[in-house]
């Protein structure tokens, strides 16, 4: 039997450093769970949430699925959001979406993928709302990279127009929606500046228009 062994010398070799550090981290740790963010992001194994903006386990709540979508038939994620708001309290709500994402670039082809099509039907649907910002001035790779962006800001919205988030700004309960995008070759996040913090703010403000003025 194959139990990757090397893995459970990793594990091993991590917890004893933890230890050595803070001899006590794992049974506080075990004892409480009370982050104030939750990451909706993508399933690429070079995006790990945790490593990305640099917290410990228990600092951070996360979610992740193919192209960082928030589609409002996905129990899985709308259960993840309903326990971090509802739960957890956490104040913060951040979709992470990244370039080079595999399943942006798919979204993006006129090829057959298999079952992944139904899912990623949501980013071409981003597409097809925006189409007309995807004009022939553009490169490939600089349609990927706003496609990647518009993406994001999307989901944002979907999260704003959850009733889990708006039951929660009714009730007073603070909490932010952001919308970022990570820099797989220089390591970075980038701000949308689609932050999200009230009803009002998100009638007002909410718009794509500078991301898409970014790549004119």
């Amino acid at each position: 039997m194959k139990v990757l062994k090397h893995l459970f010398d990793n594990n091993r070799s991590w917890a004893e450093k933890i230890i050595e550090t803070d001899p006590d981290f794992f049974s506080t740790l075990s004892k409480q769970q009370k982050p104030d963010y939750l990451w909706i992001g993508c399933s690429d194994s070079r995006v790990p949430a945790n490593q990305v903006i640099d917290l410990l386990p228990g600092e951070i709540f996360v979610h992740r699925n193919i192209a960082n979508l928030v589609i409002h038939t996905d129990l899985s994620c709308l259960s993840v959001i309903q326990f971090a708001v509802d739960v957890l309290k956490v104040k913060h709500i951040i979709v992470c979406g990244h370039y080079g994402c595999g399943g942006i670039k798919a979204a993006m082809d006129n090829n057959q993928h298999g079952l992944i099509d139904n899912w990623l039907r949501h980013v071409k649907d981003v597409y097809r709302i925006h189409e007309d910002k995807f004009d022939l001035y553009l490169s490939d790779n600089e349609k990927h990279q706003l496609l990647c962006e518009l993406n994001v800001v999307e989901q944002v919205n979907n999260i704003c127009h959850t009733t889990i988030v708006q039951n929660a700004w009714d009730a007073g309960q603070e909490l932010t929606v952001h919308g970022w995008v990570y820099n797989l070759e220089i390591g970075l996040l980038k701000d949308l500046n689609a932050c999200i913090s009230s009803k009002e703010e998100e009638r007002n403000k909410f718009h794509t228009k500078e991301i898409i003025d970014s790549f004119k």
